[in-house]
């Protein structure tokens, strides 16, 4: 609960709650579109849901051992949200250049750690000053 105190974990929540809310409305206007019956868009929200759920942990284990992954999705996120914003304000993107951009981020992120698996200890993200200070 120590992250309550915290400016940032809170900006952080702001920030995914928006992009969930921005892609939300998204999917849901995609799925009523597609969908010619309401049951199989909640079936299909519930299966995601129970996949969602189940994978957490997994990512989070691995979100926690290498830390830097959390700089390319946080990008992803930003980048699908702006997309989406775009798009809705009648901008065109070709996909082919969000998706190639994506591929890229991954590809590198995976060779950066392939080559970090060599080291003997993982990388540690350090707390700034200000959130060593609130727990004091």
């Amino acid at each position: 609960m120590e992250w309550l105190a915290q400016p940032e974990a809170w900006v952080a929540l702001a920030t995914l709650t928006a992009l969930e809310i921005v892609l939300g409305i998204d999917n849901i206007i995609t799925a009523v579109g597609l969908a010619e019956e309401v049951g199989v868009m909640v079936t299909a929200i519930v299966i995601s849901i129970a996949i969602m759920m189940l994978a957490a942990k997994s990512i989070n284990d691995f979100v926690d051992l290498h830390p830097t992954i959390k700089m390319p999705a946080l990008s992803f996120l930003i980048l699908v949200g702006a997309t989406l914003v775009a798009e809705g304000a009648g901008f065109e993107f070709p996909k082919g250049y969000i998706y190639f951009a994506m591929a890229f981020s991954v590809s590198v992120e995976m060779l950066n750690l392939r080559l970090r698996k060599k080291q003997t200890e993982p990388v540690h993200l350090r707390k700034s000053a200000a959130l060593e200070s609130v727990g004091e």
